[in-house]
Protein backbone atom coordinates (compact mmCIF):
# COMPACT_ATOMS: atom_id res chain seq x y z
CA UNK A 1 0.00 0.00 0.00
CA UNK A 2 1.35 3.36 -0.88
CA UNK A 3 1.83 5.52 2.12
CA UNK A 4 3.12 8.79 2.81
CA UNK A 5 6.80 8.02 2.51
CA UNK A 6 5.98 8.35 -1.12
CA UNK A 7 3.47 10.40 -2.35
CA UNK A 8 3.27 13.16 -5.20
CA UNK A 9 2.58 15.83 -3.02
CA UNK A 10 6.03 15.40 -1.39
CA UNK A 11 7.24 15.21 -4.83
CA UNK A 12 5.76 18.54 -6.20
CA UNK A 13 7.42 20.11 -2.96
CA UNK A 14 10.86 18.72 -4.34
CA UNK A 15 10.48 19.96 -7.33
CA UNK A 16 10.12 23.40 -6.20
CA UNK A 17 12.55 23.60 -3.76
CA UNK A 18 14.91 22.02 -6.64
CA UNK A 19 13.83 24.39 -9.35
CA UNK A 20 14.56 27.52 -7.05
CA UNK A 21 10.63 28.08 -7.66
CA UNK A 22 10.34 27.98 -3.97
CA UNK A 23 12.85 28.67 -0.72
CA UNK A 24 11.30 27.23 1.48
CA UNK A 25 7.67 25.11 2.50
CA UNK A 26 5.05 26.97 4.26
CA UNK A 27 1.51 25.13 4.38
CA UNK A 28 -1.26 25.53 6.81
CA UNK A 29 -3.85 23.68 8.22
CA UNK A 30 -7.14 26.10 7.76
CA UNK A 31 -10.48 24.00 9.70
CA UNK A 32 -13.70 25.97 10.04
CA UNK A 33 -15.03 26.24 13.61
CA UNK A 34 -18.31 24.82 12.92
CA UNK A 35 -17.87 21.32 14.76
CA UNK A 36 -15.17 19.25 15.63
CA UNK A 37 -12.17 17.60 13.95
CA UNK A 38 -12.93 13.73 12.54
CA UNK A 39 -9.82 11.27 11.34
CA UNK A 40 -10.29 12.75 7.79
CA UNK A 41 -9.15 16.17 9.23
CA UNK A 42 -5.98 13.92 11.22
CA UNK A 43 -4.69 13.26 7.19
CA UNK A 44 -4.72 16.44 6.51
CA UNK A 45 -3.39 17.66 9.61
CA UNK A 46 -0.84 14.96 9.33
CA UNK A 47 0.24 16.03 5.62
CA UNK A 48 0.62 19.62 6.23
CA UNK A 49 2.78 19.78 9.50
CA UNK A 50 4.57 16.47 8.59
CA UNK A 51 5.75 17.71 5.23
CA UNK A 52 6.79 20.89 6.03
CA UNK A 53 8.58 19.43 9.16
CA UNK A 54 10.12 17.17 7.37
CA UNK A 55 11.50 20.27 4.42
CA UNK A 56 12.56 22.56 7.85
CA UNK A 57 9.20 25.04 6.93
CA UNK A 58 6.05 26.37 8.91
CA UNK A 59 2.81 25.43 9.50
CA UNK A 60 0.34 28.00 10.26
CA UNK A 61 -3.12 26.93 12.36
CA UNK A 62 -5.72 29.15 10.43
CA UNK A 63 -9.34 29.58 11.63
CA UNK A 64 -11.29 29.65 8.21
CA UNK A 65 -14.30 31.87 10.49
CA UNK A 66 -16.29 33.60 7.54
CA UNK A 67 -19.46 32.01 8.67
CA UNK A 68 -20.15 33.14 12.23
CA UNK A 69 -23.74 31.77 12.32
CA UNK A 70 -22.31 28.42 12.28
CA UNK A 71 -18.97 29.02 14.41
CA UNK A 72 -18.33 28.92 18.25
CA UNK A 73 -15.32 29.55 20.77
CA UNK A 74 -16.28 26.01 21.65
CA UNK A 75 -15.16 24.79 17.68
CA UNK A 76 -12.03 26.73 18.02
CA UNK A 77 -11.15 25.69 21.47
CA UNK A 78 -11.63 21.77 20.64
CA UNK A 79 -9.26 22.10 17.56
CA UNK A 80 -6.53 23.73 19.10
CA UNK A 81 -6.54 20.46 21.86
CA UNK A 82 -7.14 18.04 19.01
CA UNK A 83 -4.15 19.25 16.73
CA UNK A 84 -1.80 19.24 20.06
CA UNK A 85 -2.58 16.01 21.05
CA UNK A 86 -2.40 14.28 17.45
CA UNK A 87 1.41 16.09 18.28
CA UNK A 88 1.92 18.94 16.18
CA UNK A 89 2.85 22.51 17.06
CA UNK A 90 1.45 25.25 15.07
CA UNK A 91 4.24 27.83 13.92
CA UNK A 92 1.27 30.97 13.84
CA UNK A 93 -2.00 30.87 15.34
CA UNK A 94 -4.26 33.10 12.58
CA UNK A 95 -8.07 33.59 12.02
CA UNK A 96 -9.56 34.21 8.63
CA UNK A 97 -11.19 37.20 10.46
CA UNK A 98 -8.03 38.73 11.05
CA UNK A 99 -7.70 39.84 7.51
CA UNK A 100 -11.06 41.02 6.74
CA UNK A 101 -10.08 44.38 6.59
CA UNK A 102 -7.34 43.28 3.54
CA UNK A 103 -10.60 41.10 2.34
CA UNK A 104 -12.60 43.99 2.33
CA UNK A 105 -10.21 46.22 0.10
CA UNK A 106 -9.51 43.63 -2.33
CA UNK A 107 -13.03 43.15 -3.24
CA UNK A 108 -13.28 47.04 -3.91
CA UNK A 109 -10.20 46.41 -6.02
CA UNK A 110 -12.43 44.12 -7.66
CA UNK A 111 -15.17 46.34 -8.41
CA UNK A 112 -12.58 49.11 -9.67
CA UNK A 113 -11.01 46.82 -12.19
CA UNK A 114 -15.10 46.13 -13.20
CA UNK A 115 -14.42 42.66 -11.75
CA UNK A 116 -17.27 42.15 -9.36
CA UNK A 117 -20.81 44.23 -9.03
CA UNK A 118 -24.02 43.60 -6.83
CA UNK A 119 -26.39 41.79 -7.21
CA UNK A 120 -29.73 41.85 -5.81
CA UNK A 121 -31.03 38.25 -7.41
CA UNK A 122 -32.09 36.22 -4.99
CA UNK A 123 -29.99 32.94 -3.61
CA UNK A 124 -32.98 31.09 -5.48
CA UNK A 125 -32.64 33.04 -8.71
CA UNK A 126 -28.62 33.26 -8.64
CA UNK A 127 -29.06 29.34 -8.27
CA UNK A 128 -31.54 29.47 -11.57
CA UNK A 129 -29.65 32.01 -13.64
CA UNK A 130 -26.33 29.53 -12.99
CA UNK A 131 -27.52 27.16 -15.23
CA UNK A 132 -25.94 23.60 -15.49
CA UNK A 133 -23.40 21.56 -15.99
CA UNK A 134 -24.79 21.10 -20.08
CA UNK A 135 -26.55 24.77 -20.28
CA UNK A 136 -24.53 27.94 -19.68
CA UNK A 137 -25.73 30.52 -17.16
CA UNK A 138 -26.73 33.82 -18.22
CA UNK A 139 -26.33 37.24 -16.79
CA UNK A 140 -27.89 38.96 -13.78
CA UNK A 141 -29.60 42.11 -15.05
CA UNK A 142 -27.44 43.96 -12.57
CA UNK A 143 -24.12 42.78 -14.60
CA UNK A 144 -23.48 45.90 -15.64
CA UNK A 145 -24.27 48.32 -12.88
CA UNK A 146 -21.60 51.39 -13.28
CA UNK A 147 -18.46 51.22 -11.08
CA UNK A 148 -19.25 53.79 -8.97
CA UNK A 149 -22.82 52.36 -8.25
CA UNK A 150 -21.03 49.05 -7.08
CA UNK A 151 -18.68 51.22 -4.85
CA UNK A 152 -21.72 53.06 -3.45
CA UNK A 153 -23.44 49.50 -3.10
CA UNK A 154 -20.93 47.76 -1.60
CA UNK A 155 -20.31 50.87 0.62
CA UNK A 156 -23.89 50.86 1.50
CA UNK A 157 -23.92 46.51 2.35
CA UNK A 158 -20.76 47.46 5.01
CA UNK A 159 -22.58 50.38 6.81
CA UNK A 160 -25.61 47.57 7.32
CA UNK A 161 -28.72 49.67 5.23
CA UNK A 162 -29.71 46.69 3.53
CA UNK A 163 -31.23 42.92 4.89
CA UNK A 164 -30.03 39.55 4.82
CA UNK A 165 -30.16 38.24 1.71
CA UNK A 166 -31.06 41.91 0.00
CA UNK A 167 -28.02 42.23 -2.05
CA UNK A 168 -24.82 39.81 -2.85
CA UNK A 169 -21.49 40.64 -4.32
CA UNK A 170 -20.27 39.01 -6.66
CA UNK A 171 -17.20 38.38 -9.29
CA UNK A 172 -17.69 39.13 -12.72
CA UNK A 173 -15.91 36.46 -14.99
CA UNK A 174 -18.09 34.40 -17.70
CA UNK A 175 -21.70 33.01 -16.78
CA UNK A 176 -20.85 30.48 -20.03
CA UNK A 177 -17.92 29.10 -18.68
CA UNK A 178 -17.99 24.94 -18.08
CA UNK A 179 -16.82 25.12 -14.94
CA UNK A 180 -19.84 26.40 -12.59
CA UNK A 181 -17.95 27.73 -10.04
CA UNK A 182 -16.04 30.78 -12.53
CA UNK A 183 -20.06 32.00 -13.23
CA UNK A 184 -20.18 34.98 -11.31
CA UNK A 185 -19.85 33.62 -7.85
CA UNK A 186 -21.36 35.21 -4.88
CA UNK A 187 -17.78 36.37 -2.60
CA UNK A 188 -19.72 39.06 0.16
CA UNK A 189 -23.02 38.40 1.84
CA UNK A 190 -25.14 40.33 4.17
CA UNK A 191 -25.39 38.51 7.71
CA UNK A 192 -26.35 40.98 10.64
CA UNK A 193 -24.85 38.27 12.98
CA UNK A 194 -22.44 38.48 15.85
CA UNK A 195 -18.90 37.40 14.90
CA UNK A 196 -16.81 35.38 17.90
CA UNK A 197 -13.75 37.29 17.06
CA UNK A 198 -14.84 40.75 15.40
CA UNK A 199 -17.92 41.40 17.28
CA UNK A 200 -20.46 43.34 15.72
CA UNK A 201 -17.64 45.26 13.63
CA UNK A 202 -19.05 43.62 10.37
CA UNK A 203 -22.54 42.52 9.01
CA UNK A 204 -21.02 41.32 5.29
CA UNK A 205 -19.09 38.50 5.36
CA UNK A 206 -16.83 37.19 2.70
CA UNK A 207 -17.61 33.73 1.26
CA UNK A 208 -14.79 30.94 1.91
CA UNK A 209 -14.18 30.65 -2.02
CA UNK A 210 -13.07 34.29 -1.93
CA UNK A 211 -11.26 34.31 1.64
CA UNK A 212 -9.42 30.92 1.36
CA UNK A 213 -7.11 31.93 -1.43
CA UNK A 214 -6.39 35.44 -0.05
CA UNK A 215 -5.43 33.80 3.81
CA UNK A 216 -3.06 31.82 1.53
CA UNK A 217 -1.54 34.72 -0.29
CA UNK A 218 -1.57 36.80 2.95
CA UNK A 219 0.24 34.23 4.73
CA UNK A 220 2.94 33.10 1.90
CA UNK A 221 1.55 29.56 2.36
CA UNK A 222 3.60 28.08 -0.61
CA UNK A 223 1.54 24.93 -1.04
CA UNK A 224 -2.36 24.88 0.00
CA UNK A 225 -3.15 21.08 0.71
CA UNK A 226 -6.91 20.38 0.43
CA UNK A 227 -8.97 17.39 -0.29
CA UNK A 228 -10.42 16.33 -4.23
CA UNK A 229 -13.71 18.49 -3.91
CA UNK A 230 -11.69 21.49 -3.82
CA UNK A 231 -10.25 20.62 -7.44
CA UNK A 232 -13.04 22.46 -9.66
CA UNK A 233 -12.57 25.27 -7.63
CA UNK A 234 -8.54 25.72 -7.98
CA UNK A 235 -9.23 28.09 -11.24
CA UNK A 236 -11.23 30.27 -9.19
CA UNK A 237 -8.33 30.17 -6.43
CA UNK A 238 -6.31 31.31 -8.69
CA UNK A 239 -8.42 33.74 -10.45
CA UNK A 240 -8.91 35.59 -7.10
CA UNK A 241 -5.14 35.54 -6.10
CA UNK A 242 -4.12 36.93 -9.47
CA UNK A 243 -7.14 39.19 -9.93
CA UNK A 244 -6.49 40.38 -6.04
CA UNK A 245 -2.56 41.78 -6.89
CA UNK A 246 -1.63 39.58 -4.32
CA UNK A 247 2.19 39.50 -4.13
CA UNK A 248 2.65 35.47 -3.52
CA UNK A 249 0.98 32.53 -5.18
CA UNK A 250 0.20 29.65 -3.28
CA UNK A 251 -0.36 26.42 -5.33
CA UNK A 252 -3.42 24.54 -4.98
CA UNK A 253 -2.53 20.74 -4.00
CA UNK A 254 -5.90 18.39 -4.28
CA UNK A 255 -5.44 14.78 -2.30
CA UNK A 256 -8.28 12.42 -1.85
CA UNK A 257 -10.61 12.19 0.73
CA UNK A 258 -10.00 9.40 3.84
CA UNK A 259 -13.27 7.42 4.62
CA UNK A 260 -13.72 4.51 7.07
CA UNK A 261 -15.90 1.66 6.84
CA UNK A 262 -19.12 1.81 8.95
CA UNK A 263 -18.99 5.41 9.80
CA UNK A 264 -20.41 8.84 8.25
CA UNK A 265 -17.51 11.54 7.86
CA UNK A 266 -19.77 14.65 6.67
CA UNK A 267 -20.02 17.18 9.61
CA UNK A 268 -24.11 17.76 8.55
CA UNK A 269 -24.44 14.28 9.40
CA UNK A 270 -22.04 14.19 12.62
CA UNK A 271 -24.00 17.09 13.70
CA UNK A 272 -27.08 15.50 13.34
CA UNK A 273 -26.05 12.46 15.15
CA UNK A 274 -25.00 14.62 18.25
CA UNK A 275 -28.86 16.81 17.35
CA UNK A 276 -30.71 13.84 17.50
CA UNK A 277 -29.26 12.40 20.47
CA UNK A 278 -28.11 9.13 18.33
CA UNK A 279 -25.01 9.86 20.47
CA UNK A 280 -23.15 11.16 23.24
CA UNK A 281 -22.06 14.27 21.95
CA UNK A 282 -18.98 15.08 19.52
CA UNK A 283 -16.95 12.97 21.71
CA UNK A 284 -18.62 9.81 22.02
CA UNK A 285 -17.09 7.28 21.86
CA UNK A 286 -18.14 6.18 18.78
CA UNK A 287 -17.94 8.90 16.50
CA UNK A 288 -14.65 9.22 13.75
CA UNK A 289 -13.84 12.38 15.52
CA UNK A 290 -10.38 13.30 17.26
CA UNK A 291 -12.13 13.90 20.50
CA UNK A 292 -14.11 10.81 20.37
CA UNK A 293 -11.58 8.50 19.42
CA UNK A 294 -9.26 10.02 22.26
CA UNK A 295 -11.79 9.63 24.77
CA UNK A 296 -12.54 5.85 23.47
CA UNK A 297 -9.11 5.34 24.21
CA UNK A 298 -6.78 5.93 21.03
CA UNK A 299 -3.44 6.98 20.93
CA UNK A 300 -1.96 9.79 18.94
CA UNK A 301 0.63 7.65 17.69
CA UNK A 302 -1.50 5.02 16.38
CA UNK A 303 -3.95 7.29 14.30
CA UNK A 304 -0.44 8.90 12.83
CA UNK A 305 1.07 5.74 12.10
CA UNK A 306 -2.70 4.62 10.58
CA UNK A 307 -2.93 8.00 8.75
CA UNK A 308 1.14 7.48 7.35
CA UNK A 309 -0.27 3.98 5.73
CA UNK A 310 -3.01 5.14 4.19
CA UNK A 311 -2.51 6.25 0.22
CA UNK A 312 -1.65 10.17 -0.85
CA UNK A 313 -3.04 10.05 -4.29
CA UNK A 314 -5.84 11.96 -6.22
CA UNK A 315 -8.52 9.81 -5.16
CA UNK A 316 -10.45 8.94 -2.84
CA UNK A 317 -10.84 6.20 -0.60
CA UNK A 318 -12.55 4.09 1.95
CA UNK A 319 -10.58 2.42 4.47
CA UNK A 320 -11.46 -0.22 6.38
CA UNK A 321 -12.15 0.60 10.32
CA UNK A 322 -10.20 -2.54 11.25
CA UNK A 323 -6.55 -0.77 9.73
CA UNK A 324 -7.10 1.75 12.21
CA UNK A 325 -7.79 -1.00 15.31
CA UNK A 326 -4.78 -2.88 13.61
CA UNK A 327 -2.68 0.88 14.59
CA UNK A 328 -3.53 0.68 18.06
CA UNK A 329 -3.65 -2.51 18.95
CA UNK A 330 0.35 -2.72 17.52
CA UNK A 331 0.76 0.48 19.75
CA UNK A 332 -0.54 -0.91 22.68
CA UNK A 333 0.48 -4.50 22.94
CA UNK A 334 3.91 -3.28 24.54
CA UNK A 335 2.52 -0.40 26.61
CA UNK A 336 -0.47 -1.54 28.92
CA UNK A 337 -0.37 -3.28 31.62
CA UNK A 338 -2.52 -6.03 31.78
CA UNK A 339 -5.14 -6.98 34.32
CA UNK A 340 -8.33 -9.04 34.53
CA UNK A 341 -11.48 -7.55 34.41
CA UNK A 342 -15.49 -9.64 34.83
CA UNK A 343 -17.70 -7.68 32.68
CA UNK A 344 -20.50 -10.42 33.18
CA UNK A 345 -19.77 -12.15 36.74
CA UNK A 346 -20.64 -15.24 38.30
CA UNK A 347 -19.53 -15.73 41.21
CA UNK A 348 -17.89 -18.69 42.25
CA UNK A 349 -17.51 -20.11 46.20
CA UNK A 350 -14.02 -22.63 46.73
CA UNK A 351 -15.23 -24.36 49.05
CA UNK A 352 -12.05 -26.33 50.41
CA UNK A 353 -9.91 -22.75 50.70
CA UNK A 354 -9.69 -21.48 54.06
CA UNK A 355 -12.34 -19.35 55.14
CA UNK A 356 -10.68 -15.81 55.86
CA UNK A 357 -7.51 -16.42 54.28
CA UNK A 358 -6.27 -14.20 51.53
CA UNK A 359 -3.38 -15.25 49.46
CA UNK A 360 -0.94 -12.54 47.10
CA UNK A 361 -0.36 -14.35 43.78
CA UNK A 362 2.07 -12.76 41.37
CA UNK A 363 0.91 -11.75 38.15
CA UNK A 364 2.84 -10.33 35.59
CA UNK A 365 2.23 -6.50 33.95
CA UNK A 366 2.74 -7.26 30.98
CA UNK A 367 4.49 -10.93 29.24
CA UNK A 368 5.50 -9.30 26.30
CA UNK A 369 7.82 -6.15 28.18
CA UNK A 370 9.22 -7.88 31.50
CA UNK A 371 10.86 -5.29 32.16
CA UNK A 372 7.04 -3.47 33.19
CA UNK A 373 7.93 -6.18 36.43
CA UNK A 374 5.05 -7.97 38.61
CA UNK A 375 1.68 -7.15 40.36
CA UNK A 376 -0.11 -8.99 43.54
CA UNK A 377 -3.32 -10.19 42.67
CA UNK A 378 -5.60 -11.47 45.92
CA UNK A 379 -7.08 -14.65 46.13
CA UNK A 380 -9.44 -15.94 48.34
CA UNK A 381 -12.06 -18.82 48.77
CA UNK A 382 -14.92 -16.18 46.49
CA UNK A 383 -14.22 -14.92 43.67
CA UNK A 384 -15.83 -13.81 40.21
CA UNK A 385 -15.96 -15.61 36.85
CA UNK A 386 -17.22 -14.68 33.34
CA UNK A 387 -21.01 -15.85 33.08
CA UNK A 388 -19.69 -17.14 29.66
CA UNK A 389 -16.76 -19.24 31.27
CA UNK A 390 -19.59 -21.62 32.24
CA UNK A 391 -22.45 -23.98 31.08
CA UNK A 392 -24.18 -26.49 32.14
CA UNK A 393 -25.01 -28.22 29.30
CA UNK A 394 -21.98 -28.03 27.11
CA UNK A 395 -21.36 -28.71 23.88
CA UNK A 396 -18.30 -30.90 22.50
CA UNK A 397 -15.05 -29.14 22.36
CA UNK A 398 -16.23 -26.74 25.32
CA UNK A 399 -13.33 -26.20 27.23
CA UNK A 400 -14.50 -23.86 30.25
CA UNK A 401 -15.99 -24.27 33.47
CA UNK A 402 -19.11 -27.11 33.79
CA UNK A 403 -20.20 -29.82 36.23
CA UNK A 404 -17.49 -31.89 36.97
CA UNK A 405 -14.66 -30.63 34.98
CA UNK A 406 -11.17 -28.89 36.13
CA UNK A 407 -10.13 -25.56 34.43
CA UNK A 408 -6.83 -23.47 35.35
CA UNK A 409 -8.02 -19.86 36.99
CA UNK A 410 -4.85 -17.38 35.26
CA UNK A 411 -2.00 -16.92 37.51
CA UNK A 412 -3.74 -19.08 40.49
CA UNK A 413 -5.08 -22.65 40.67
CA UNK A 414 -7.08 -25.31 38.98
CA UNK A 415 -10.28 -25.44 40.20
CA UNK A 416 -13.28 -28.29 39.57
CA UNK A 417 -16.68 -27.42 39.82
CA UNK A 418 -19.04 -29.45 41.95
CA UNK A 419 -22.11 -27.79 42.66
CA UNK A 420 -24.50 -24.92 40.90
CA UNK A 421 -26.59 -22.89 42.78
CA UNK A 422 -30.35 -21.42 41.16
CA UNK A 423 -32.48 -18.61 41.40
CA UNK A 424 -36.13 -19.13 41.91
CA UNK A 425 -36.26 -18.85 38.07
CA UNK A 426 -34.03 -21.55 37.32
CA UNK A 427 -30.87 -19.24 36.69
CA UNK A 428 -27.52 -20.01 38.05
CA UNK A 429 -26.34 -17.55 40.58
CA UNK A 430 -23.33 -19.60 42.13
CA UNK A 431 -21.13 -21.96 41.46
CA UNK A 432 -19.60 -24.43 44.28
CA UNK A 433 -16.04 -25.32 43.36
CA UNK A 434 -13.26 -27.22 45.01
CA UNK A 435 -8.86 -26.37 44.12
CA UNK A 436 -5.99 -28.28 44.03
CA UNK A 437 -3.59 -26.22 46.25
CA UNK A 438 -0.53 -28.56 44.72
CA UNK A 439 -1.60 -26.58 41.09
CA UNK A 440 -0.62 -23.14 42.02
CA UNK A 441 0.60 -21.19 39.16
CA UNK A 442 4.23 -20.76 39.09
CA UNK A 443 4.98 -24.21 41.20
CA UNK A 444 5.83 -25.74 37.66
CA UNK A 445 3.18 -28.46 38.12
CA UNK A 446 3.04 -31.34 35.44
CA UNK A 447 0.79 -33.96 37.29
CA UNK A 448 -1.50 -33.00 34.73
CA UNK A 449 -3.25 -30.81 32.11
CA UNK A 450 -6.09 -29.10 31.43
CA UNK A 451 -7.02 -27.80 28.40
CA UNK A 452 -8.96 -24.66 29.50
CA UNK A 453 -7.92 -21.36 31.42
CA UNK A 454 -10.19 -18.52 32.75
CA UNK A 455 -10.09 -14.87 34.51
CA UNK A 456 -11.26 -13.88 37.28
CA UNK A 457 -11.18 -11.27 40.33
CA UNK A 458 -11.69 -11.91 43.58
CA UNK A 459 -14.34 -11.01 45.51
CA UNK A 460 -13.84 -9.28 49.13
CA UNK A 461 -11.98 -6.77 47.24
CA UNK A 462 -13.03 -6.83 43.63
CA UNK A 463 -13.64 -2.79 42.69
CA UNK A 464 -17.00 -2.19 40.69
CA UNK A 465 -16.74 -1.07 37.90
CA UNK A 466 -18.43 0.14 34.09
CA UNK A 467 -17.77 -1.46 31.26
CA UNK A 468 -18.79 0.29 27.45
CA UNK A 469 -18.96 -2.28 24.88
CA UNK A 470 -18.72 -0.66 20.70
CA UNK A 471 -20.00 -1.99 17.85
CA UNK A 472 -20.00 -0.19 14.61
CA UNK A 473 -22.28 3.00 14.62
CA UNK A 474 -23.69 2.91 10.87
CA UNK A 475 -23.87 -0.56 9.73
CA UNK A 476 -23.50 0.60 5.90
CA UNK A 477 -20.21 -0.57 4.49
CA UNK A 478 -19.99 3.42 2.78
CA UNK A 479 -21.12 6.77 3.76
CA UNK A 480 -22.39 7.21 0.06
CA UNK A 481 -24.76 3.61 0.62
CA UNK A 482 -28.09 5.51 0.58
CA UNK A 483 -26.84 9.06 1.30
CA UNK A 484 -30.53 10.54 1.92
CA UNK A 485 -30.78 7.88 4.85
CA UNK A 486 -27.71 7.50 6.73
CA UNK A 487 -29.93 7.43 9.82
CA UNK A 488 -31.76 4.43 9.17
CA UNK A 489 -28.32 2.44 9.00
CA UNK A 490 -27.78 3.68 12.57
CA UNK A 491 -26.77 0.31 14.41
CA UNK A 492 -29.18 0.15 18.00
CA UNK A 493 -26.65 -2.29 19.51
CA UNK A 494 -23.68 0.29 18.66
CA UNK A 495 -23.30 1.01 22.77
CA UNK A 496 -23.88 -2.58 25.16
CA UNK A 497 -23.02 -1.66 29.07
CA UNK A 498 -21.87 -3.66 31.81
CA UNK A 499 -21.49 -3.72 35.62
CA UNK A 500 -18.64 -5.95 36.93
CA UNK A 501 -15.44 -6.21 38.94
CA UNK A 502 -11.61 -5.38 38.65
CA UNK A 503 -8.88 -5.84 40.49
CA UNK A 504 -8.17 -4.17 43.52
CA UNK A 505 -4.89 -2.14 42.34
CA UNK A 506 -7.36 -0.86 39.42
CA UNK A 507 -9.48 1.94 41.68
CA UNK A 508 -6.06 4.13 41.58
CA UNK A 509 -7.13 4.15 37.87
CA UNK A 510 -7.47 7.80 36.30
CA UNK A 511 -8.83 9.13 33.19
CA UNK A 512 -7.43 7.58 29.90
CA UNK A 513 -5.06 4.85 31.45
CA UNK A 514 -5.02 1.55 29.12
CA UNK A 515 -5.17 -1.67 29.94
CA UNK A 516 -5.03 -4.92 28.32
CA UNK A 517 -8.49 -7.21 29.92
CA UNK A 518 -7.70 -10.65 29.59
CA UNK A 519 -9.32 -11.67 26.58
CA UNK A 520 -11.72 -8.75 26.59
CA UNK A 521 -9.62 -6.04 24.76
CA UNK A 522 -7.91 -2.80 25.37
CA UNK A 523 -9.68 -0.65 27.16
CA UNK A 524 -9.42 3.15 28.16
CA UNK A 525 -10.40 4.61 31.74
CA UNK A 526 -13.11 7.49 30.39
CA UNK A 527 -12.43 10.82 31.09
CA UNK A 528 -15.77 12.10 30.95
CA UNK A 529 -17.63 9.88 33.45
CA UNK A 530 -15.31 8.66 35.27
CA UNK A 531 -15.49 9.99 38.84
CA UNK A 532 -13.90 8.68 42.35
CA UNK A 533 -16.42 6.76 43.56
CA UNK A 534 -17.06 5.18 39.55
CA UNK A 535 -15.22 3.69 37.29
CA UNK A 536 -16.06 3.85 33.73
CA UNK A 537 -13.83 1.75 31.09
CA UNK A 538 -14.39 2.36 27.27
CA UNK A 539 -12.92 -1.01 24.91
CA UNK A 540 -11.20 0.62 22.05
CA UNK A 541 -10.66 -2.86 20.33
CA UNK A 542 -10.78 -6.51 21.08
CA UNK A 543 -7.79 -8.54 21.26
CA UNK A 544 -7.80 -10.14 17.93
CA UNK A 545 -8.68 -9.22 14.57
CA UNK A 546 -8.46 -10.50 11.19
CA UNK A 547 -7.13 -7.72 9.72
CA UNK A 548 -4.20 -7.89 7.89
CA UNK A 549 -2.00 -5.19 6.07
Amino acid sequence: MENQNSNFIRDIMIKDLESGKRDTIVTRFPPEPNGYLHIGHAKSIILNFGLADEFNGKTNLRFDDTNPAKEDVEFVNFIKEDVKWLGFEWDNLFFASDYFDEMYNRAVLLIKKGLAYVDDLSADEIREYRGTLTEPGKNSPYRNRTIEENLELFERMRAGEFADGEKVLRAKIDMASPNINLRDPVIYRIAHVTHHNTGDKWCIYPMYAFAHPLEDAIEGITHSICTIEFEDQRPFYNWVVEQCEMKHQPQQIEFGRLNLTNTVMSKRKLKQLVEEGYVDGWDDPRMPTISGMRRRGFTPESIRNFVRETAVSKNNATVDFEMLEHFVREDLKLKAPRTMGIINPLKVVITNYPEGQIELLDAEINPENPEMGVRKIPFSREIYIEQEDFMENPPKKYFRLFPGNEVRLKHAYFIKCEEIVKDADGNVVELRCTYDPQTKSGTGFTGRKVKGTIHWVEATHAVPAEFRLYEPLILSESEEDDEGTFLDHVNPNSLQIFHGYVEPNMKESRPHDKFQFFRHGYFNVDPKDTTVDKLVFNRIVSLKSSFKL
